[in-house]
């Protein structure tokens, strides 16, 4: 990576789109950048039509007021295509932290708390990327296979599902969605360390990259024939269908409650109840909001042939809502129903 910095550099030299944050100008020596500090440099690459950018450019100046001793470089993206390349900037505003000429970090997107995290981070940090040493590789290596194993199919993209970061993402989520295949992902633009590092544990360098039971099966091309072929279904997890979803969930813990809210925070006069009937008997149980999922709290309604919320299972079996506990409660039969032993 560090051929990559004297790209930057002499670009910054150039002074091709080039400009820096006044705050974060501290004496140097004449010329655009005659040497460029071994402290911390943040790059922000940019763009003149993005007003997100805009609004980054001036969060970037307050940083620079509170750490004089860092340098804010503003880079034109567009302007410097040679820079953009190197170190893929697909999107702005991007920002490239920089230390002893070498990157040790990255940002993607407008998020203002997270670079005011990481400027304060790596400004209060002394130390650089170790090189020559072969154990933060091992524990890179082992993380990356914690991470591909987390679920039997598991989908490193750029964002989130909900939100994909990329034409190539949404198009992967597209298809996996459409053949009803279960699968979680990570958000690489979250961890640049993951991000790097996971093109060279899996010899593939692009993304998004699909894992199936911890194995590589590719990027968007060959989930794109797998489906053509009708293969992908036969490969990749289903998701379980709705009926399939509820037993799991009515079974999840011993004593599981559906409510409006949670067991922290209730959300309707009802489930408030019914969580302080719960509490006071001491049992453990475990609860689901609804709001969060209408799926779920459509589906559970026909499930248990019972309308209303809360609903209160032991067991995978419903006990029943509010009027029911509260009975069992003053027939003194609650407790017992909630071991088990009714």
């Amino acid at each position: 990576m560090k051929g990559g910095f004297w790209v930057l550099r002499r670009s910054l030299a150039d002074g091709r789109g080039v400009t820096r944050t006044p705050e974060a100008d501290p004496p140097q020596p004449s010329g655009a950048c005659a040497d460029l500090p071994l402290s911390l440099l943040v790059v922000h690459f940019w763009a003149p039509w993005a007003p997100q950018c805009a609004q980054m450019n001036d969060v970037m100046a307050e940083l620079a007021k509170e750490h004089p001793q860092v340098s804010f470089v503003k880079l034109e993206a567009e302007a410097v295509p040679e820079v953009s390349e190197k170190y893929e900037i697909s999107s702005v505003p991007t920002f490239l932290f920089f230390k002893n000429s070498q990157k040790i970090d990255r940002l993607d997107g407008a998020h203002a708390p997270e670079l005011t995290k990481k400027v304060q981070r790596h400004a209060s940090s002394g130390s650089f990327p170790p090189s020559g040493n072969e154990h933060p590789k091992e524990d890179l290596n082992l993380r990356l296979k914690k991470l591909i194993h987390a679920a039997p199919c598991m989908l490193f993209m750029k964002g989130t599902p909900q939100e994909p970061r990329c034409g190539f993402s949404k198009q992967m989520v597209e298809i996996l969605n459409k053949h009803n295949i279960q699968f979680s992902s990570f958000d690489i633009f979250s961890d640049e360390e993951v991000r790097q590092g996971l093109k060279t544990y899996s010899n593939w360098p692009t993304y998004p990259q699909l894992y199936v039971s911890g194995e590589l099966l590719g990027g968007l091309d060959i989930i794109k024939e797998l489906e053509a072929s009708d293969e992908l279904g036969t490969i990749c997890p289903k998701a379980p269908n709705l009926e399939e979803r509820l037993k799991l969930l009515t079974n999840k813990a011993s004593v599981m409650l559906f409510m409006k809210g949670n067991k922290q925070e209730a959300k309707c006069g009802f489930s408030k109840q019914i969580l302080e009937i719960l509490n006071s008997t001491g049992v453990e149980y475990e609860t689901f909001d609804i709001l969060e999922d209408e799926e779920v709290r459509q589906g559970l309604k026909t499930f248990s042939n019972w309308p209303t919320y809360p609903q209160l299972y032991v067991k995978g079996e419903l006990v029943g809502g509010l009027d029911i506990v509260k009975e069992l409660k003053d027939n003194g039969e609650l407790l017992p129903v909630l071991r088990g032993e009714n």
